[in-house]
């Protein structure tokens, strides 16, 4: 079977290593097995060891599984883009600035 192709930029990989490392790191603080995490969030042993290496072959859905796993710790998701400095300061430069009141009120 042919393996999909990603075009994930370096920075993103290490991103992803980094994610890894810290589930990981979560998992052994709690003192929790690879088999317990793995069957708590549905997935085999061999998807954990994906998510703990930081594999990008693997779905964002097994990754908030396995968070919730360890503990609940899948609410840190919600802080993913929260505060999208760039997006905003995009989004109030597109909006139009009226220069003059609309004749709507007038008759």
């Amino acid at each position: 079977m042919k393996k999909a192709a990603y075009n994930i930029l370096p920075a993103t990989e290490d991103i992803l290593k980094t994610m890894g490392e810290q589930i990981k790191l979560a998992r052994l603080r709690r003192n929790l097995s690879v088999a317990l995490v793995a069957e708590r969030a549905g997935i085999s042993r061999s998807s954990l060891w994906k998510v703990e290496s930081g594999n990008p072959a693997v779905a964002m859905g097994i990754y908030a599984a396995v968070l919730h796993a360890l503990n609940n710790i899948d609410k840190d998701l919600l802080l993913v883009a929260k505060d999208d400095e760039l997006g905003r300061h995009l989004q109030d430069m597109g909006l139009l600035t009226r220069k003059r009141a609309s004749n709507r009120g007038e008759s």
